[in-house]
């Protein structure tokens, strides 16, 4: 086996520590650079809606990749996944109660986007359905 003479050794070792320091600060302008809030699978995190008005939807994620709210009349659940930047409302589930005068139209919500502080909500052919506002 040809040993490397030292010039050659050196050269290598720049080279290699060069690297690792350009790797280190593209990784960390990366890293910086996102913003933990526009990640769908934080972003929806939390109350959207109003909870304790009567007649009003609201729904809250939580981080165990579940939901759970209302239409504004009756119970809604199920589970989240993240589609892309959209969070896909999966099966929801729902009792089945009659209100009336009540606009029940969360239920018919399968996907959803968070926009700044609105959860904007589509039906299963994309058409927005209702928005919900981040409850503080």
């Amino acid at each position: 086996m040809k040993k490397l003479s030292f010039p050659l050794v050196a050269v290598a070792a720049v080279a290699l520590a060069g690297l690792a320091g350009l790797t280190a600060c593209s990784g960390g302008s990366s890293s910086d650079s996102g913003d933990a809030s526009q990640d769908p699978a934080t972003a929806v995190l939390g109350v959207w809606g109003e909870p304790d008005a009567d007649g009003e939807p609201s729904i809250e994620f939580t981080d165990d990749g579940k939901y759970a709210g209302t239409d504004g009349c009756n119970r809604l659940f199920g589970a989240w996944t993240v589609d892309g930047d959209a969070i896909d409302l999966g099966a929801m589930g729902s009792t089945m109660m009659y209100c009336e005068g009540v606009d029940t139209w969360l239920t018919q919500g399968t996907t959803a986007v968070v926009q700044g502080d609105a959860l904007v909500v589509s039906d299963e052919d994309g058409k927005e359905i209702g928005t919900l506002d981040r409850k503080e």
